[in-house]
């Protein structure tokens, strides 16, 4: 039945991981230096550490507030906690445990008519501000310590990124052990109590109750860093302020050293052996200490960078988390006593014995009439704030609901602009690519008319040539105009502008089969890559000759050496095989 009723406390201890235990490693991860596998790891193990060894310290503070006293109180005090803290979570916030538990605690005394020891809440809430407070004063000093340090040593960028990663890692396991210490009697501090008397024999060590306790929250307190902590880890490492490595080493060890003092029992001994007041071991808000040292480094450097809007976000969660656990864990206690008449609080008739006059006894009767008498009136009360808690909470949901329903519609806006632009560049890209194709077209038709060209003013040469040396033979004919007449045909019968035309047409249109030729033949030369050009139009020997200016047999000869460079086999077809690169 315990385990069953601790069930509450180990989900605040999750909700606790979820949020404040994110404050450890949230600056270090959110510069990037520390990866958010390596701090749920170092996290987690150092936690349960500091919860196991060290948690006891502020857990006496917690029960001077209020003793619990009954195992169906603890339950429901812890639970409204979880869901104050888990709450707040989901609203990306990092609100304090201590806070939620603390809240919760004073409901639970407003409800069994237990007291509130108003020194030791006083001792609590000065610490609310002592830890921001203590937290910006540590950031800056040691923010400057560490800067001159840095300028002293002279060490190099890589080597120093190297060095901060470390001592990140190392501070955030302090940091952790001290989360552990001073927070896990937030999680388990109210069920001490009702612990059973056990003890558990490890053969090297013995644990006791209290002790098993402080293990279990320590553990669930794990579980929420590992499960549940990313996303409030990146709202207080990027969202209030942006972080540099050093900030983030400053930040990371001045919320630990806040934490580990007002949880150290051999501290505040120490302190109070010289003759100074004693360190209140008090459970310390970790979003506090986190957020004033990260203030602390944005004043420094002159407040420029402070997103006050998240500022003020995270202050009206403080101020509300514990009104708001207090009034949930006064309804809840209500509910749980006299809908499922779960025993919430023991009577406490032996502390009053003889120590209580006559007139006590007689305000007391005439309060519990006066109860009695209004009871229906306290029931309308109670109702009214449950309407109005239902009503906030939808509200708030609708409101997310609608936040999402926003981003998805201008997300849908934006895929269609973007959708509509890249239809319109495809569009576009099509255009070009159809006058390419038909610019592309007439180039070749151009160059084969050229070829054809040539080929028939070759032809026409060639039979002018033969008929004037038939010509030359007779005698009779005027054999000096005869002769000029054959030079001046042979001079022209290479069509050199014809030539350069078609040449300077094969290697415009031939450079992407030019440049896959050499991928798969890189030892051709010039002329065997425009006899390729040439092959691939398709052209017979003779024609290729007269575009040359070459004998057939010449032709024959390049085409015999270029197979044998292409190392092709006598069946191979060397026109099929250039058309088809």
């Amino acid at each position: 039945m315990f385990l069953f009723f601790l069930t509450s406390g180990l989900f605040l201890g999750w909700s606790l991981g979820a949020n404040d235990a994110a404050n450890i490693f949230g600056s270090a991860v959110g510069s990037k230096m520390v990866k958010f596998s390596s701090a749920v790891i170092i996290a987690s193990i150092f936690v349960i550490l500091g919860s196991l060894l060290q948690g006891s310290g502020a857990s006496h503070t917690l029960g001077k507030l209020g003793s619990v006293d009954a195992i169906g109180g603890a339950f429901t005090v812890a639970l409204c906690a979880g869901l104050t803290v888990f709450w707040m979570t989901k609203l990306k916030l990092p609100v304090s445990t201590s806070q939620a538990i603390i809240g919760a605690i004073i409901g639970w005394n407003f409800y069994s008519g237990n007291p509130t020891d108003m020194e030791v809440l006083g001792k609590i809430v000065s610490t609310w501000i002592a830890g921001p407070i203590l937290g910006g004063v540590f950031a800056i000093i040691l923010y400057l310590l560490l800067k001159k340090f840095l300028t002293k040593s002279k060490i190099h960028l890589i080597k120093r990124d190297a060095y901060l990663k470390y001592a990140l890692l190392i501070i955030g396991g302090f940091g952790a052990y001290s989360l552990g210490a001073n927070n896990v009697a937030n999680v388990v501090g109210v069920f001490i109590p009702s612990v059973p008397t056990i003890e558990l024999d490890f053969g090297f060590f013995i644990l006791d109750g209290i002790q098993l306790l402080f293990l279990a929250g320590g553990i669930s307190i794990a579980i929420g860093i590992v499960t549940y902590s990313k996303k409030v880890m990146m709202t207080v490492g990027n969202d209030l302020m942006n972080l540099s490595a050093e900030s983030a080493l400053v930040i990371v060890l001045s919320h630990s050293l806040v934490l580990f003092i007002f949880s150290s029992t051999t501290l505040s001994n120490a302190v109070q052996s010289i003759g100074l007041p004693e360190i209140p071991l008090v459970p310390v808000s970790s979003s506090q200490a986190i957020v004033g040292a990260i203030m602390g480094i944005g004043f420094l450097k002159g407040g420029k960078g402070i997103e006050f809007k998240v500022l003020g976000k995270i202050s009206i969660g403080w101020i509300s988390t514990p009104i708001i656990a207090g009034v949930v864990s006064f309804v809840s206690l209500f509910f749980m006593d006299n809908v499922f008449k779960l025993t919430v609080f023991q009577n406490k008739i032996e502390q009053v014995k003889n120590s209580l006059k006559p007139i006590t006894t007689s305000i007391r009767n005439s309060h519990e009439s006066a109860i009695h008498l209004f009871q229906p009136l306290l029931y309308t009360i109670i109702f009214i704030l449950l309407v109005i808690i239902v009503f906030l909470v939808i509200k708030i949901y609708r409101n997310s609901i609608k936040t999402k329903d926003d981003q998805s519609h201008e997300l849908i806006i934006n895929y269609e602009s973007q959708e509509k632009l890249l239809k319109r560049e495809l569009s576009k890209a099509n255009d070009d690519n159809l006058k390419l194709e038909k610019e592309i077209g007439f180039k070749r038709k151009e160059q084969m008319d050229i070829a054809l060209n040539i080929i028939n003013k070759n032809r026409i040469f060639e039979k002018l040539k033969s008929k004037i040396n038939k010509i030359i033979d007779k005698p009779e004919a005027q054999k000096e105009d005869l002769v000029r007449l054959k030079t001046l045909i042979v001079d022209n019968l290479s069509l050199d502008k014809d030539r350069e035309r078609f040449n300077i047409y094969v290697n415009e249109l031939n450079r992407d089969f030019y440049f896959r030729l050499l991928s798969r033949y890189p030892n051709l030369t010039d002329n065997e890559q425009r006899l390729c050009s040439l092959v691939r139009l398709n052209l017979s020997s003779k024609e290729m000759s007269s575009i040359l200016n070459i004998s057939t047999k010449s032709v024959e000869v390049n085409r015999h050496r270029l197979r044998k460079k292409m190392h092709l086999k006598r069946e191979d077809n060397l026109t099929e095989l250039i058309s088809k690169l």
